[in-house]
C-alpha cells in the first residue's frame, strides 16, 4: 500500500484546493457566469473548513495523535470512542456515509452532553432549533463538507468504490 499524506499535507492540499475554487469562482461571479450570494459562499466557506480541519476522515484514530483531534483542543478527547468505533479507512473512509458517521457522531455526542447537563442544572437552556432552512444555502454547505472530506479520500488513493467492493465480495461468498 503507497504511503499516505500527513495530517498537514492534507490540510495544504486541502487549503490549495480551496484557494483555487474560489479564485475561479470570484472570477466566473465577476464575468458573469454564475451568481453565488455571500450566505452561500460563507456556508461553503464554513462547512469545508470544518470538514478540513475539524471533521477530517482521519478521527478514526483518535485514539493517537491526530490533527484533527488536536484541533478540537480540550474536546478532542470527545473523539476517542469514534476512533473505536470505526476501523481506519474502513467505514469512515467511504466516500458517501463516512462524511456522515462524523456528522452523526456529533449530532450524537451533543444530545448526550446537553442531556447531562440538563440532568445535573435542569434550568441548562436548550439550544434552539434552527429555522427552516433553503436549499440555496443547505447545499453549499454540504457541497463544502463533502468537498473537504472527497480531496482527502483522493490524496489518500480511496477509490469512490471504497468499502462496496468489499461488501460485494462478501455477498458473493
Amino acid at each position: 500500500m503507497p504511503a499516505v499524506p500527513s495530517g498537514r499535507v492534507h490540510n495544504l492540499i486541502n487549503i490549495g484546493a480551496y484557494s483555487v475554487l474560489a479564485a475561479g469562482t470570484l472570477y466566473a461571479t465577476r464575468q458573469h457566469l454564475v451568481t453565488v450570494t455571500p450566505a452561500q459562499a460563507m456556508n461553503f466557506t464554513l462547512a469545508f473548513t470544518v470538514g478540513t480541519f475539524l471533521l477530517s476522515p482521519d478521527l478514526d484514530l483518535a485514539e493517537g495523535r491526530v490533527d484533527s483531534k488536536r484541533h478540537w483542543g480540550l474536546l478532542g478527547f470527545l473523539w476517542v470512542p469514534y476512533g473505536m468505533l470505526f476501523s481506519h479507512r474502513g467505514l469512515s473512509h467511504t466516500w458517501i456515509l463516512g462524511p456522515l458517521t462524523r456528522l452523526a457522531y456529533l449530532a450524537f455526542m451533543t444530545v448526550l452532553i446537553v442531556g447531562l447537563l440538563r440532568t445535573v442544572w435542569p434550568e441548562f437552556p436548550l439550544p434552539r432549533l434552527l429555522e427552516p432552512v433553503s436549499m440555496k444555502l443547505l447545499l453549499p454547505f454540504a457541497l463544502g463538507y463533502y468537498l473537504s472530506q472527497w480531496l482527502h479520500l483522493i490524496a489518500d488513493g480511496v477509490r469512490p468504490d471504497h468499502g462496496v467492493r468489499r461488501g460485494y465480495r462478501k455477498l458473493r461468498r
